[in-house]
């Protein structure tokens, strides 16, 4: 299957994509990289493993719509089957949606629906909570509000800083977000209103 990643800092569930791709847990290909921040490590990652990494200056363009439009063009080109955001800091616009509904999945550091949007992590340990967790949905037009295909819990120990619990909570994305596409590319997720189904077999 064709994937595209999009971007915008470190890249480490992009490297936790790579790395399961080449162990054959995912049986697909990264075709493109893309960020909207120029100096984001994910596309030195991509570069390293020569991947097509391409930079797209959001300031360039006159609203979001416009800004999407553009990386929507280039993923139609590359016959882009599943769009991967792995820490794209920037909300996809209604028209990103449409055209690849049900083909976009987004990571998200916390058990949706608490804590969703920006710095999921710091909200958890001001709220007290005792689980925080990770949570791998499909997007739709909201914020973090796409019908959910995988979560896992993560214990809030009580000295846990948001570096600490952030570490923590890497290491279950990092193993989480690679099942979840193939479970996608497997063809064992079907959509029911709000919920994702796993098809068995």
């Amino acid at each position: 299957m064709r994937l595209a990643v999009l971007a915008s800092g470190y890249g480490s569930n992009l490297q936790a994509i790579i790395d399961a791709i080449e162990r054959e847990e995912i049986a697909g290909q990264v075709q493109v990289v893309i960020s909207d921040v120029e100096d984001a490590y994910a596309l030195e990652r991509a570069k390293k493993h020569g991947i097509e990494n391409l930079y797209i200056n959001p300031r360039e363009y006159k609203d979001r719509e416009a800004f999407d439009r553009v990386i929507v063009a280039l993923l139609l080109e590359r016959q882009i089957e599943l769009v991967v955001l792995a820490g794209f800091m920037r909300l996809l616009s209604p028209f990103f949606v449409r055209k690849f509904r049900g083909k976009i999945i987004n990571i998200h550091p916390s058990l949706l629906p608490a804590f969703p949007g920006l710095n999921g992590v710091q909200k958890a340990l001001s709220y007290g909570v005792r689980v925080s967790g990770v949570t791998v949905h499909f997007v739709d037009e909201g914020l973090d509000t796409g019908p959910i295909i995988l979560q896992d819990s993560v214990p809030v120990l009580d000295d846990d800083t948001e570096h600490t619990l952030h570490e923590r909570i890497h290491r279950v994305e990092h193993r989480l977000y690679p099942r979840a596409i193939q479970l996608f590319i497997e063809q064992k997720l079907r959509l029911e209103g709000r919920r994702c189904i796993h098809i068995e077999g």
